[in-house]
């Protein structure tokens, strides 16, 4: 185990909390010290849930290990059965818990309540959150699901019936999964398909026993819903979908794989609110033609997005990768499609060295690479959990089918337009309508720009204040990180690593500021390469040029 200061994933009964609080009527026991006992900050502050998590703790205390924490399980499952009454009940232990070895599962059959209680065993020292809830919700089926009853000719639906699906795979504290599963449901049904149960999200016990009564099974999140798909398939003959409908072509391609498996006729055509397709291909969109672009995520997400990326913007994808070690060859597939070699890590820093050694235009990734891109100074997407309040909206915002496209479109593009037109202001700072003390370009040229300019000091104000700086200055030890004003639109020169690095003139610099501050980075790497290369002891605007000609053949 690797302590770090960022984790993907949390701890397998994370997954456990987030099938539990998905569903209506099912409470988790968990046997857990103090300490472990954040699943409202999880549910009611991140997701903004209106209500609090159905998990109920032990939190057994230090003091608490010299006696007997078996009992305090016993009480906190028939405290939790008084009190909320659930139709089922899972038992499980934290990290910290598994170690005393209480047994649970164990302790709670002991009880004889009247519930299915189903236990988990959930090694939190092997696997991790998504691999937890995808188990939990496998053992809720496992033991939840009735076999249906055997139909006769009489009692068989009529011919003309439709047909009916369940849909697997959202919980709670999943990235957009309350929006996509709103459009995927319209989606099928305007394809003439009936949504019987969507689990675990929203689900009741009655619903998980019924879940074998559908047609077939649509797999939205294979992190989650595949292994529970899997069973059904095994148990009851039920097939599933093996596409997952993010983007436009995707889409398309689950729309074919429902309507082959029900022999519904296939739309002939996209529906209006397909506005991504038209719009990649406008001529707006020819700034974003080739642009680099990497790609990091749940694999789910990850594989889509390369698609996405590559057949539907136009992008290069220059690199991916996931934390999802258990779809590794899902995604080290992926990576051979595109000519790259897929990065399988959950350790951040492994991500950020490679993010750096690439120097890409446009990351898609997980709240840390956001924190990564803010740092490097690139535009920055987030396609995948894990991810903050910021990525649960209160607006309609989903991800999948066709609306879900549009919305795909403008969250990857926003990023990049709003970094060209920060590089134009940048640019044009000097310029005499732009400049610091101008005046708002909204009151027009009626406002004298001196009003927007600082009050005026009183010299001998002025002189104390400078005095005393230069006296804390002398004082203060030297510093080589100190920010100027410069800095907001220059970027400031490394210090020299070795006494050949060659230095930059003043008018390299300024000309260097004017490239994109998405690529200044690169850029100054391959010059400054490029001057080693040569032996030239100062940059100037010829030798930025010459590099520029030489790194483009």
């Amino acid at each position: 185990m690797q302590l770090t200061l960022w984790t993907y994933e949390g701890p397998p009964h994370v997954g456990a909390m987030r099938v539990a609080t998905a569903m209506t009527d099912v409470h988790y026991v968990l046997h857990a010290p103090q300490g472990d006992t954040y699943a409202d900050l999880l549910f009611t502050m991140i997701e903004r849930l209106p209500r609090r998590p159905p998990v109920t703790y032990t939190t057994f205390q230090a003091r608490d290990l010299g006696g007997d924490t078996a009992e305090l399980f016993k009480d906190a499952a028939r405290q939790a059965m008084a009190r909320f009454n659930p139709a089922a009940m899972l038992v499980g232990s934290s990290c910290t818990a598994e170690l005393i070895q209480d047994d649970p599962g164990g302790l709670a059959q002991a009880l004889q309540l009247t519930i299915p209680v189903v236990a988990l065993e959930l090694p939190s020292y092997q696997r991790k959150e998504n691999w937890g809830a995808s188990e939990t919700f496998y053992q809720l089926c496992r033991h939840l699901v009735h076999k249906p009853e055997a139909k006769s000719e009489t009692t068989n639906k009529p011919a003309k019936a439709r047909p009916s699906c369940n849909i697997l795979g959202p919980s709670a504290l999943g990235f957009r999964h309350r929006d996509d599963v709103k459009e995927i449901t319209q989606l099928l049904n305007q394809l003439g398909v009936d949504v019987a149960v969507v689990a675990p999200l929203s689900a009741s016990v009655a619903d998980m026993q019924k879940l074998a009564e559908a047609d077939f099974n649509v797999v939205l999140y294979p992190e989650i819903g595949l292994a529970a798909a899997q069973w059904l398939q095994r148990q009851f003959d039920q097939p599933y979908t093996k596409t997952v409908p993010l983007g436009s072509h995707a889409t398309r391609d689950f729309i074919a794989e429902v309507c082959a498996l029900t022999g519904l006729p296939q739309p002939a055509q996209d529906p209006n609110n397909a506005h991504a397709h038209w719009y990649a291909k406008s001529v707006d969109s020819t700034y974003l033609t080739g642009k680099r672009v990497y790609i990091f995520g749940d694999a789910t997400h990850v594989v889509a997005a390369a698609r996405i990326a590559s057949q539907e913007m136009g992008f290069e994808v220059v690199g991916l990768g996931s934390y999802s070690r258990e779809f590794a060859r899902e995604v080290r597939d992926c990576g051979k499609r595109y000519g790259v070699e897929a990065l399988i890590t959950d350790d951040y820093l492994e991500v950020e060295t490679q993010i750096n050694a690439l120097q890409p235009e446009l990351i898609l990734g997980t709240q840390m690479e956001r924190h990564i891109a803010k740092r490097q100074g690139i535009p920055c997407a987030v396609i995948s959990a894990p991810v903050h309040v910021q990525d649960f909206p209160a607006r309609y915002a989903p991800q999948m089918g066709f609306e879900g496209a549009n919305v795909l479109f403008d969250t990857w593009v926003h990023p990049l337009m709003m970094g060209l037109e920060e590089h134009l202001i940048g640019m044009f700072r000097e310029d005499f309508e732009f400049h610091a003390g101008a005046a708002p370009s909204h009151l027009g040229s009626t406002r004298p720009a001196a009003e927007n300019l600082a009050p005026a000091v009183p010299a001998h104000v002025a002189a104390a204040v400078v005095s005393e700086t230069a006296a804390a200055l002398a004082k203060a030890p030297a510093r080589t990180d100190t920010l100027t004003t410069d800095s907001v639109h220059k970027v400031a020169v490394p210090a020299q690593a070795a006494s050949n690095q060659a230095t930059w003139s003043p008018e390299a610099e300024k000309e260097l500021g004017k490239i994109p501050f998405f690529v200044r980075g690169k850029a100054r790497r391959n010059t400054e390469r490029f001057a080693q290369d040569q032996g030239v002891a100062t940059i100037t605007v010829e030798t930025l040029y010459d590099a520029k000609a030489h790194y483009s053949r």
